[in-house]
């Protein structure tokens, strides 16, 4: 007696357009020479090497502008930014933030990552991860200004320069990443 399998229907719609086929990811060591090779470029055709931060701060600081333009104007740090007639979203790192976070979703759609979920280990809801990710994000946010860049301005960037300050930056990161692990474990396992 034989069964009839059924064909399953194409997704139509925006399913079709979310519902693509995930892709492996790229080796990592092929992954390094491209991000290698990108900043390179970076400073070769810009002059200036890859951050977020700084860009993501010039966004704040056009807010606060258009809030408390009297505050800018008075602030040494802010009037460097956005003083005057100055706006703050004339600089080269805010087009990187864009590209990044444009290229982001591209790159997620375009191999089939992009899907709404909370990746966490088994032990805890997805509540608390979606919490410890954000005092997560909060404390790297508070130390990149501290540090006057994030972990792409300075290390990859003031590393390529061999800078002193990059360097002992990232062996802090690395530091303060294995005295941590042991108590945010179960976020993962």
């Amino acid at each position: 007696m034989a069964v009839a399998i059924k064909p399953q229907s194409k997704p139509k719609g925006l399913k079709a357009l979310f519902n693509r086929p995930e892709k492996p990811y790229i080796h990592p060591y092929l992954g390094g020479l491209l991000l290698g090779i990108l900043l390179f470029l970076a400073f070769f055709l810009t002059g200036n090497g890859l951050g977020a931060s700084g860009g993501l701060n010039r966004f704040v600081v056009q807010v606060q502008d258009i809030v408390s333009p009297l505050h800018v104007d008075t602030t040494p740090y802010l009037l460097k930014m956005a003083g005057g007639d100055k706006n703050p979203l004339d600089d080269w790192v805010v087009m990187v933030v864009i590209g990044a976070i444009v290229g982001g979703f591209a790159s997620g759609w375009l191999n089939g990552r992009f899907k709404f979920e909370t990746k966490k280990g088994p032990h805890i809801s997805a509540r608390t991860r979606w919490a410890a990710a954000f005092i997560g994000g909060a404390i790297m946010g508070f130390g990149a200004r501290m540090a006057r860049g994030c972990t792409s301005g300075l290390a990859l960037s003031g590393g390529a320069t061999l800078s002193v300050g990059a360097w002992a930056f990232m062996l802090c990161v690395f530091a303060g990443a294995y005295a941590v692990a042991y108590f945010v474990r179960k976020l993962w396992l």
